[in-house]
């Protein structure tokens, strides 16, 4: 295995409605330790070189920039973060930096950014990605965005879930149980989903093992439009104050007011019959959610960063 670290790739023109929107609003509490060992202070994972020299944050722009273009490309941020974030997207169009007085759960970032992607373009195809993920096959990830893409024009009124092979047990993430077979491709076969379930228990996870459930990467696509009626199903009161925060210039004093709200607890989970479930079988997807799959991906990764050469030794002895 190796980190892939190559230079960013410019993005040709993408399709007109198509834009992509990275989370890099979460506070990263789980890795603070680790980061505080990197680079000494508490930033969040997303804006720290865990992999190589860029930030994860970095990283996945240079991952997506083939697909979208720049001025296509919102960011769901917290106000509290522009020292970390400001030189890195110093580049990026200041009415796409979607910043959060405060961390009220990945669905108020989502909302907030397809309000804002549709004031711009109502027909948008928007694409959601967190920042804390690495792949060994980049390509094959993008093979699988650009099929979930072509999914979501073919069955606009779904919105589609990447779902990874599942390996173990996993409690710490969610669970797609595919259904019938739905289209067939080329590319990738879409399924509807059965269920969703968000973090089970130990016994539901081995449950959903046995079954050939997948795990939720997050990487979510669908029509702006689709994506924000099932938010709204959901939380209307949420997407409404929102809304009213954004006519008003000031999201201050709405988020003081609002709920956390999770986007796969409960958005996804409650909403299984409106989503379609795209495999990823080959681009070797990882969650950077916990210290350890990060120490025990690099542990295993011939290309090393230095931090880690530095405080594990050349092939992870300390982590033995």
């Amino acid at each position: 295995m190796q980190l892939n670290h190559a230079i960013p790739i410019s993005a040709p023109p993408s399709p007109r409605h198509l834009w992509a929107v990275l989370l890099a609003g979460g506070d990263g509490l789980r890795l603070r330790g680790l980061t505080e060992t990197i680079v000494g202070d508490q930033r969040p994972k997303q804006f720290c070189p865990i992999l190589g020299p860029r930030s994860l944050l970095s990283d996945t722009r240079c991952r997506l920039s083939p697909l979208f273009s720049l001025d296509r490309q919102a960011f769901v941020l917290l106000s509290a973060h522009e020292s970390y974030y400001r030189n890195e997207l110093a580049d990026a169009k200041e009415s796409l930096l979607i910043a959060q007085p405060a961390n009220r759960g990945t669905a108020v970032g989502i909302i907030a950014a397809l309000l804002q992607i549709m004031q711009i373009d109502p027909d948008a195809i928007t694409a959601l990605f967190p920042c804390d993920h690495y792949y060994s096959n980049e390509e094959a990830f993008r093979s699988v965005v650009q099929s979930a893409i072509k999914g979501a024009e073919q069955f606009p009124e779904f919105v589609i879930v990447v779902g990874a092979a599942a390996d173990y047990a996993e409690t710490d993430y969610g669970w797609i149980e595919p259904a019938e077979l739905i289209s067939q491709s080329a590319d990738t076969p879409l399924y509807r989903v059965t269920r969703f379930w968000e973090k089970p228990t130990l016994p539901q996870a081995r449950a959903c093992l046995k079954r050939g459930c997948l795990w939720n990467t997050f990487v979510t696509v669908g029509r702006a439009a689709t994506l924000l009626d099932l938010v709204c199903s959901e939380a209307p009161n949420t997407v409404l104050s929102i809304t009213r925060a954004l006519a008003d210039s000031d999201l201050t004093p709405t988020y003081d007011e609002l709920p956390f709200v999770d986007f796969s607890r409960d958005m996804l989970a409650n909403q299984a019959n409106r989503l379609l479930v795209l495999p990823d079988l080959c681009s070797g997807w990882a969650d950077l959610g916990s210290p350890d799959r990060v120490l025990g991906l690099l542990a295993n990764n011939s290309n090393q960063p230095a931090w880690f050469r530095r405080t594990h030794g050349a092939r992870g002895e300390a982590m033995r």
